[in-house]
């Protein structure tokens, strides 16, 4: 390897705290990109190859499979995109909750999109040029070159261009994070892959109950059918979810997004006309909905994803909450804030780094 892994895993940038595990894969050809691929595969995670971005546009211009027309057609899209477009198209595909093996990275700028996200390590898989063109000879492709020669001369070729929207894998290789050699057996190489994945299980950065906590009452809050804020709260006993609430018109009454709320819907500015609002807040339904289903929220948090105004403070000092969590201050908080600290319930911003 080119670093110990140690060295390389001690510093990860991450996004909002959260990031799944993404390998990439780069290599000239016969190195077993492709093994390890497959051994990923095998144990849960999903697959991707830039090449297929590049042969579902070659099958879109009606164009034979060959290595030689999925090159021209990469490099076409390339041009007309930008060098990083087939690494852009399979990162739309990615999902947060998901780990991913993606193959076939052969343009630094591809490497540099998926950089973009928390998690991406870029492998180097490589073996000697003789046990690449014996591997290769075993497979028996039929473009693959029939002689030591050609294949070495055609490596040269397809490893650089003068064009800088060309695969330029000579440049990609020398971005990895980690080389991989791949001269012995394949119970080496998943051995070396094996240690590669766990190291990179064990410096991932899992959210905090902070970040945790909130970013589900942020999901919540895609359910709110307010159509000026989306707020949501959702209140939290020994680390478990009891209740959950977000704001919107009353049960049964037409939504606010439905023409529900006439203040709403007559866009009135912030704090103006309050007593014709019909919608209800966050922590008012997460407090109601308790309730209604008869849970008790007694000494509980309440994460909000803003301050909560002076109603709903008065409700979650009466309800016996003893925590309150926030994202965002609320603009007409400050009153809010005080009333709470009086009532001896612990306020604070969450905790996100």
């Amino acid at each position: 390897m080119k670093v110990s892994i140690e060295t390389l895993f001690g510093s990860v940038n991450y996004r909002e705290n959260c990031e799944n595990m993404i390998i990439g894969l780069t290599g000239k050809n016969g190195s077993g990109k492709g093994e390890v691929a497959r051994f990923l595969r095998e144990r849960g995670f999903e697959y991707y190859s830039l090449s297929d971005v590049v042969r579902e546009e070659a099958a879109k211009k009606k164009k034979q499979i060959t290595r030689q027309n999925l090159i021209h057609v990469g490099n076409e899209l390339r041009k007309k995109y930008g060098p990083d477009v087939l690494a852009r198209r399979v990162i739309e595909r990615l999902e947060q909750d998901k780990q991913y093996v993606v193959d076939s990275i052969r343009h630094p700028d591809e490497a540099k999109a998926f950089r973009s996200l928390n998690g991406f390590t870029l492998l180097n898989v490589t073996a000697s040029p003789k046990l690449r063109f014996e591997r290769l000879k075993k497979r028996g492709r039929e473009n693959d070159p029939v002689s030591y020669v050609a294949f070495r001369k055609l490596e040269q070729t397809e490893g650089k261009s003068s064009v800088s929207s060309d695969q330029q894998l000579q440049k990609t290789l020398e971005l990895a994070d980690v080389v991989v050699r791949n001269d012995n057996t394949l119970s080496d190489l998943h051995k070396g892959i094996t240690e590669i994945v766990m190291t990179l299980a064990r410096k991932k950065k899992r959210p905090n109950w902070d970040e945790y906590f909130m970013g589900i009452a942020k999901v919540v809050a895609l359910r709110s059918n307010c159509v000026k804020r989306k707020v949501a709260a959702v209140i939290i006993k020994d680390k478990r979810i009891i209740s959950t609430g977000y704001n919107g018109t009353p049960r049964g009454v037409k939504n606010c997004s439905e023409g529900g709320c006439p203040r709403c819907n007559q866009m009135a500015s912030s704090g103006t006309r309050l007593e014709e609002c019909y919608c209800s807040h966050g922590e008012e339904n997460a407090i109601t909905q308790a309730a209604y289903h008869g849970v008790s929220i007694k000494d509980t948090t309440l994460y909000s994803t803003y301050s909560p105004c002076l109603l709903c403070t008065k409700m979650i000092i009466n309800s016996g909450i003893g925590e309150v969590v926030f994202n965002q201050t609320y603009p007409l908080g400050d009153t809010s804030l005080a009333l709470l600290g009086e009532a001896k319930v612990r306020v604070r911003r969450a905790k996100v780094e």
